[in-house]
């Protein structure tokens, strides 16, 4: 609470040294954002990430229905009811072991544009060869699972702390005794066989072998390549852990500020939409944290997560995983961004109110109910930079004191679907009420801010635009015909002959242009997006919220009809 009394009283000090700071990434952008690769690939991760979020719901429900304390002792005994709860909590710990073949897939599929069913089989093909050749290389030295047991490693020698260590650098996957790398294998796999699927899938061979030309000739470079960089990794992926490794203990070592670095730097990279990758990291590599669970050696925070709920671990273990999964989130999401969207709606034109609040409360409900929160936070983090990382360090402070106060609430949406499931419906064990408790505290602080600057500072949030009358004529909304909405948007990129490549994550539509000069914003904002972003030259993001995935679909079939109907 005094952090919160502290902050509060300097703000405008606080707020002036924010400002100085932004203006020196402002100005010197082109080392803070990366290059299209990354957008693509950081998109690329989504997919499994939102199967792990349904897996994670269903086993949060499953272990709620074998908690006695929950269900009471008569239910948790029915036999034939706890076989089926035992099964989905079965399938649900596959789902997370498979999770680097997902990965694997998803990269491939994500980094590819055309024949992507060929690009996705030669992946599955590719992800078995990476194995077989670790363990085949591992096995010539003697190494599989006899002698990596911490039975064997003690008996030669070694402590129970180092056997454990020199155990942990391996797991069997599929069956294969392997380097434990991972979703690093299946990120590895699926950004080489994209590579050589782009690079090969129009290949024309000579006309005696020109069957295995095309398409075809994808899976057989995978079998001759992948080999080759099994090897490579083979060789180089015990720096590598070593270097993660080091990362995860620096972080364990700054102690309770570990969360909030994490929390910051999670915030403070949404407009480049890199903040998936380092969910990732952190999600599932030692920077998240490393323990052991039921003699496993589980490494990576949602990994950890998900392994208590797979096991009944006790509270203890489950917040080693919380402290970066779930609950400093829920914080903002379901308290702090709704405020702030309540403080734009106050401090809006009064002849903006009625639209701003229709998009405001779509934001919420978005926020308030999944966790996602772009919808929110595009409409100030560009307009205002001492707003936006006011937002960032109060994300910090919101992991970082959830961490401190031992709450143990996870998961990856962080809406109030998972703050009941995992949180209220687990017990008072978890400490869920202190996401209310500290949530609504943040509430109020992120509403008397953001009011405060906004109306101070004359900050032009939205629904403080003044729009003239055919301005507002002749503005369009997502309400238009899907037709008439891809015209538009086609029109502000320039024209179909302009866009090279067109894409989408949870909320924004990605799309890459030949010619950015040919770009109308002007154009694009009659369609009423949440926000514009323009991360590189030749990539513009427009926020459309949940509902573009459908946008980005008639988009998609828009372009098509064009394209054919010239040809």
């Amino acid at each position: 609470m005094c952090i919160f009394f502290i902050l509060f009283q300097n703000i405008e000090k606080i707020a002036i040294l924010i400002y100085r700071g932004y203006t020196f990434m402002e100005e010197n952008m082109e080392v803070f954002i990366l290059k299209g690769f990354l957008q693509k690939f950081g998109k690329s991760l989504l997919m499994p990430i939102s199967t792990l979020a349904a897996a994670g719901l269903i086993l949060g429900l499953a272990a709620m229905l074998q908690n006695p304390s929950i269900v009471g002792e008569s239910f948790a005994k029915l036999l034939a009811v706890q076989n089926v709860i035992g099964y989905i909590r079965k399938l649900a710990g596959f789902i997370f072991g498979s999770l680097p073949v997902f990965f694997a897939i998803s990269v491939t599929a994500g980094m590819t544009k055309e024949e992507k069913v060929t690009a996705v089989y030669s992946s599955v093909l590719g992800f078995f060869i990476f194995h077989l050749t670790l363990n085949y290389m591992l096995g010539l030295k003697g190494i599989n699972a006899d002698t990596t047991s911490v039975k064997y490693l003690t008996e030669q020698g070694m402590t129970s702390v180092q056997a454990s260590l020199e155990n942990a650098r391996y797991e069997t996957v599929f069956g294969f005794l392997t380097y434990r790398m991972n979703v690093f294998a299946g990120v590895i796999v699926g950004l080489v066989v994209a590579e050589l699927h782009n690079r090969f899938h129009k290949i024309e061979l000579p006309s005696m072998f020109n069957f295995f030309g095309g398409k075809r000739f994808v899976p057989i470079i995978t079998i001759a390549v992948i080999p080759f960089v099994a090897l490579i990794s083979y060789y180089v992926w015990p720096y590598f852990d070593f270097i993660i490794s080091l990362f995860g203990k620096s972080i364990e070592v700054t102690g309770i500020f570990g969360p909030f670095i994490y929390g910051f730097l999670n915030r403070l990279l949404i407009p480049t939409g890199l903040h998936h990758i380092l969910n990732q990291l952190v999600r599932f590599t030692n920077i998240g944290g490393s323990t052991t669970i039921n003699g496993e050696v589980v490494t990576g925070a949602l990994n950890i997560y998900n392994a208590t709920l797979v096991n009944n671990s006790p509270v203890d273990v489950v917040r080693l995983g919380t402290r970066f999964v779930g609950q400093g989130h829920m914080i903002i999401a379901m308290f702090g961004l709704p405020s702030a969207a309540l403080a734009i709606i106050k401090t809006s034109f009064p002849e903006n109110k009625k639209y701003i609040k229709s998009l405001m409360l779509a934001g919420i409900a978005a926020s308030f109910v999944t966790g996602i929160t772009e919808p929110i936070e595009f409409s100030f983090i560009f307009i205002s930079p001492v707003l936006f990382l006011f937002h960032a360090v109060m994300t910090g402070f919101s992991y970082m004191i959830m961490a401190v106060l031992g709450a143990a609430v996870g998961n990856i949406q962080a809406g109030i679907i998972d703050f009941f499931i995992f949180g209220v419906f687990r017990g008072m064990d978890t400490r869920w009420f202190l996401v209310i408790v500290v949530g609504i505290i943040y509430a109020f602080i992120y509403y008397k801010v953001f009011v405060f600057f906004i109306t101070k500072f004359n900050i032009n949030t939205p629904g403080r635009e003044n729009l003239n009358d055919d301005e507002e004529s002749e503005g369009k909304d997502l309400a238009m015909e899907d037709t008439e909405l891809s015209e538009t948007i086609i029109k502000g990129l320039g024209g179909i002959e302009n866009i090279s490549d067109v894409e989408n994550c949870f909320t924004r539509l990605r799309v890459q242009v030949l010619d950015p000069d040919k770009i109308s914003e002007t154009v694009i904002k009659t369609t009423k997006p949440s926000g514009i972003v323009r991360p590189e030259k030749n990539y513009i993001h427009i926020i459309y919220g949940l509902k573009v995935e459908g946008i980005t679909k008639n988009l998609k079939e828009y372009i098509k009809s064009q394209k054919e109907a010239k040809n």
